[in-house]
Formats: C-alpha cells, structure tokens, sequence
C-alpha cells in the first residue's frame, strides 16, 4: 500500500545540534537524510540520546567536517525537487573538496547560459546544504555570491575547505 505525504511526514525524525560554527536542524525518514537548515542556537531543542542512525551519523560526519578531519560524506542522502532542480543537486556533488565552480560554469554544464538564472534558484533551493555543497558555488566574477545559511557561514564552509581563500 502507499504512503500518502502526511503519513510520509510523520516517520521523519530531526534534530537539532550545535558546532563551532554555528548550530543546525537535520532530518530524515528511516533510510535516508532529507533536509539540513542553519538555525540559531534558540531553537536548538533539548535531545535525549539521539538513536537515530541516520542523524547520529549525520551529525558526526558533519562536526568532523568542520572540525577538518574529513572532506567526503558518507550517508543516504535523498531530494526530491523538479527535474531540473535534482540535476543540479547531482552537478554539485560532483564538486571537489576545495574547489568552487561559477553559477555560470554550472549552467553551462546544465545547458548554456541561458539557465545562470534557473541554476542560481536550483541552488539556492537546495535541501541538503553542506552535504549537496552549494557553499561551493560562487559568482562569475569570483565574488561569494548568496547562500541560504547567509554569507558569513558560506565564508567559515569556504574556509574549511580551503584555508587560503580570503573571501
């Protein structure tokens, strides 16, 4: 039998956690990560032992991330968003660690420049930001260009990844 969306809705699970750079809220269903948002510590939630394997792990590769100790993550990750919108999900995966691409280096990769502006909106739509690394999109003259967790974050991921950019 199928699943509506409400009842989909409610096996998903979250949690709320704070780093050295800023604090988070994770979600996921039993088989994969769906969702990460930047949030501020006011809304970080009390958690009892997190039992969830997916967002302990989530969690754990993400403050070893930021921490410096890894550059690749390792989990279930699902999105869901228009064609378009998965096919540059999936471009931004393919991103290196410590590398940046231009809007415009991707539209082209998703068709031509005609699509900078459709590219720029999949992007900032991204539902997994961090694990689908968007902070590693920047503006065709080089300039940080926007990001959803605000630039002052996008600053600290680009940092993380590349210790000699001055941005």
């Amino acid at each position: 039998m199928m699943k509506n969306k409400k009842q989909l809705e409610s096996n998903i699970a979250e949690h709320t956690f704070e780093t050295t750079i800023g604090c988070f809220l994770i979600k996921a269903t039993d088989e994969h990560l769906v969702y990460l948002d930047f949030i501020s510590p006011t809304k970080l939630k009390a958690t009892t032992t997190l039992k969830h394997p997916i967002l302990k792990d989530a969690e754990k590769q993400l403050k070893e991330f930021i921490a410096g100790k890894r550059t690749k993550f390792d989990l279930p990750l699902k999105f869901e968003g228009t064609d378009f919108q998965n096919k540059v999900w999936k471009e931004l995966l393919k991103i290196p660690f410590g590398k940046t691409v231009s809007y415009k280096d991707l539209a082209i990769k998703m068709g031509g420049t005609r699509f900078s502006r459709a590219v720029g909106g999949a992007v900032g739509k991204n539902p997994l930001a961090v694990f689908i690394p968007c902070h590693r999109v920047l503006a065709t003259n080089g300039s940080i260009g926007g990001f959803s967790g605000g630039l002052p974050m996008k600053r600290k991921l680009l940092a993380i990844e590349n210790k000699e950019r001055a941005l």
